[in-house]
């Protein structure tokens, strides 16, 4: 079976210079020499051996894209569109750049420690921690890591965030600017610290700035899946006091839109809904969604670009960053009449 080695050889170059093309990073050597090295692959149908890299490096090359499920959490990671954007920017760079994705759910501290050893991961990028001992695990594993939606005290942790409170407000103001004082509040458990308690707070202080008494029955919360949110839709629609609603997740304003449509409620005739992402399902639904736009191609790119200079040791020069939102309008929101 040829080799690195061997290949190297051939092309009378260095073995680093032969990695650098099957790994996809092209940019260190001269177009001659990969075609060079291209050539002489295709013809011996070269194929790198995962398993042995990682035995010699003790590494994979492999990036993990973790989401820490809780007992509030525990729906699919893959099935919600916000992570279907986001893995997605994320697996182009790295693939340019000669890595490999895992996408996993993990439970626990002890499960994430076992994952990081059994596959050897040069690195990981998790989305919604905390600052509890999953995060003190991940810090002790000795990799680089990028934390996404996470409010981490932690200078050292390279953190991506988005205007999570403001979207919240904005949300709920556009709501309350077209009259509706029935303003209920959908997402799953609000737990301290994370995504959904900045919007939670953004709903409140929207609320606060319009005279608006807070009312705690107005407040529901589930799983962020289509069927939970038909579910909720089907119970809102007996509600008549509520007349705008604002959930955290585009999956979740869908599918209270298709509860209230099943109860013969109209979308916004009855009730106005407003959602939060601006993914692919806000451009589908009866009326379109009206909701906050969050760029998730972009959160990707930034995540993998900081991983990334992680493994080659380079400074990163901003370590906290927080995308902005925008309202995005389309047709579930009208005037309170």
């Amino acid at each position: 079976m040829v080799t690195l080695k061997d290949i190297a050889a051939e092309a009378g170059v260095s073995i680093t210079t032969v990695s650098n093309v099957v790994h996809s990073r092209k940019s260190r050597v001269s177009p001659e020499l990969v075609k060079k090295i291209e050539k002489i692959i295709q013809r011996e149908q070269y194929a790198p051996s995962m398993s042995a890299r990682s035995l010699a490096n003790d590494q994979s090359n492999i990036i993990g894209v973790i989401t820490h499920l809780t007992p509030q959490n525990t729906g699919s990671t893959v099935g919600d569109p916000f992570m279907g954007s986001f893995v997605d920017s994320i697996e182009k760079r790295l693939r340019e750049e000669g890595y490999y994705l895992m996408i996993r759910a993990v439970e626990d501290a002890a499960e994430l420690s076992s994952l990081s050893r059994s596959w050897r991961l040069s690195g990981l990028i998790i989305t919604g921690m905390f600052q509890d001992d999953f995060f003190t695990t991940t810090k002790a594993l000795g990799i680089p890591f990028v934390l996404i939606d996470s409010y981490v005290d932690d200078p050292d942790a390279c953190c991506i965030g988005l205007e999570d409170e403001t979207g919240g407000c904005i949300a709920t103001r556009h709501l309350l600017e077209k009259g509706h004082r029935g303003v209920a509040f959908a997402a799953p458990s609000i737990r301290p610290g994370g995504v959904i308690e900045k919007r939670f707070l953004g709903y409140r202080r929207a609320l606060e700035e319009y005279g608006v008494a807070y009312d705690p029955s107005l407040v529901f919360t589930q799983e962020i899946t289509a069927d939970e949110g038909k579910k909720l839709g089907r119970h809102l629609a007996s509600r008549k006091e509520i007349t705008g609603i604002f959930a955290s997740a585009d999956i979740l304003a869908a599918g209270i839109m298709a509860g209230l449509s099943e109860r013969g409620v109209s979308v916004p005739g009855d009730k106005s809904v407003i959602g939060f992402d601006d993914n692919y399902l806000s451009q589908l639904t009866i009326p379109g969604l009206t909701t906050i736009h969050q760029d998730a191609d972009r959160k990707g790119i930034l995540a993998t670009d900081m991983i990334l200079k992680q493994l080659r040791h380079e400074p990163v020069a901003e370590k906290s960053v927080i995308l902005p939102v925008h309202l995005v309008e389309r047709g579930s929101v009208q005037p309170f009449r």
